[in-house]
């Protein structure tokens, strides 16, 4: 187990033998997804705390921008740390060696659910099958025995067993993780489960390319990447659904409230045992290269993965990280603070 030891010396040579000019930088920066922000701004704030040092710049620009920034290359002008709501692309991968990020750890922190909420001023109770998410929400789906653009407008003309409401969700840019997490675990589970795709016995490669598409005529709206924005449009139409992390959805549990999914309800519990269908990994991404480089930031890693933080009982689990398995956990602490190198084959 790792509990806080600050201004410790990483044993690895890649810093060991680093041979880059001091930073003018004295903040450490970091850019991702939305869904990690706050976790990584709870950790910025525990070490600033505990360390008087200046406090890190966290900003929400998505998984796919994020990726973008970091890549970009190594030195004061480019962040030292992104978070994820997915695993780094092998095309990411390539930008990152192309641009002299060739040394990166990667650390998986733990779970978190994709949630869909209503504003708890919602009289309805909510539960959808992956199947019913599809059909509201896809650009095209059978209409008569024909692959066609989504003529649905009315939850209750896809199941008469659904309210009567308009169909409306506010869900992220295609830039975002959680989007891209949405159309792997929610559309294209809910389209193999179509009699159409069954029947036509279409592979996965069909299912990437005609069911991957959100639609486009009003039912689903980008919202961006401030999930706050989305709470407020929730709280002024209470028949309107959102889409975003679980963590988000726990933190504004006084407003909101989850939609079941093939009936379970989205909760740490429910993401943990895997009841929860829809759950997928989180990651942040760190830079070695600016390890010992930029002020603070050997620091902020060895807080982020403190027993402290990462524990279920830890100040991450409170704000609806699911935990890592113990072992799980340590290797990942090991792994991280020896900054082991990511590859790809």
């Amino acid at each position: 187990m790792f509990t806080r030891i600050l201004s410790f010396t990483l044993a690895t040579a890649a810093t060991a033998t680093l041979a880059l000019p001091a930073f003018a930088r004295e903040e450490i920066r970091i850019v991702g997804s939305s869904t990690v922000f706050p976790y990584t701004q709870a950790v910025a704030e525990n070490f600033v705390n505990i360390t008087g040092a200046r406090s890190p710049i966290v900003e929400s620009t998505g998984t796919g921008g994020g990726m973008k920034i970091f890549c970009g290359g190594v030195g004061e002008s480019y962040p030292d740390l992104t978070g994820a709501s997915r695993a780094m692309k092998p095309s990411e991968f390539a930008l990152c060696q192309e641009n002299g990020v060739t040394d990166i750890t990667e650390a998986l922190i733990g779970f978190d659910g994709l949630s869909m909420a209503v504003s708890r001023k919602s009289s309805e109770s909510w539960d959808l099958s992956l199947q019913e998410i599809f059909l509201a929400l896809a650009a095209q789906v059978p209409v008569e025995g024909v692959w066609a653009d989504n003529p649905y407008t009315m939850w209750n003309e896809i199941s008469p067993d659904l309210p009567a409401v308009e169909i409306l969700a506010y869900g992220p840019p295609p830039t975002s993780g959680t989007r891209d997490a949405f159309v792997e675990l929610a559309m294209h589970e809910g389209c193999k489960e179509l009699d159409f795709v069954k029947q036509g016995g279409f592979d996965s490669e069909w299912i990437n390319e005609n069911c991957s598409r959100m639609r486009q005529d009003g039912p689903f709206v980008e919202a961006g990447e401030n999930d706050n924005l989305i709470v407020q449009r929730l709280n002024a139409d209470e028949n309107a659904m959102g889409i975003f992390g679980y963590s988000f959805l726990y933190e504004n549990l006084d407003a909101l409230k989850g939609v079941s999914i093939e009936g379970v309800a989205p909760s740490t519990e429910s993401i943990a045992d895997k009841s929860y269908p829809i759950s997928r990994p989180l990651y942040i991404y760190i830079k070695n290269a600016h390890r010992g480089v930029i002020p603070g930031f050997d620091d902020f890693i060895a807080e982020y993965m403190s027993d402290e933080a990462l524990d279920p009982d830890g100040y991450l689990a409170e704000r609806g990280l699911v935990s890592l398995s113990q072992d799980a956990m340590m290797d990942l602490q090991d792994d991280v603070l020896d900054a082991v190198s990511l590859t790809m084959e």
